[in-house]
């Protein structure tokens, strides 16, 4: 019932729990640290200012985290944008920038909503 609740917001808690041997508390703990991740916040700046080295850095992170965390939506876009900014696409990172955004967005209100036990 979890998983379908959270799956509207890009969070695919059952596949969280194979990457984490079915502990639940364990995914929730480590889902819960999202919320104070700051990669989306870098990117946007690096974006801003156009320092595209870090803008990939950001990305990558954001990447890795979202991935781990079984965030699938923003792991794809995040994948996709990493990618951009490493090949010096980066109009094109430009562009999904804001894709990338709202799925972060999806993902933050997700586990908030989670985490005030509205789900």
């Amino acid at each position: 019932m979890l998983n379908n609740k959270l799956l509207a917001y890009g969070i695919d808690y059952n596949d969280a729990m194979d990457r984490m041997g079915n502990n639940a508390d364990l995914y929730k703990k480590l889902a819960m640290k999202y919320l104070d991740n700051e990669c989306m916040a870098d990117l946007l700046a690096a974006m801003e200012i156009q320092d595209f080295d870090a803008a990939y850095t950001a990305a990558h992170t954001l990447k890795g985290a979202s991935g781990n965390l079984s965030f699938n939506e923003l792991y794809e876009i995040s994948a996709s944008e990493s990618e951009a900014l490493r090949e010096g696409e980066y109009q094109a990172a430009e562009e999904m920038l804001s894709d990338v955004k709202a799925a972060h967005d999806k993902v933050i209100a997700g586990l908030t909503k989670w985490a005030d036990d509205e789900l």
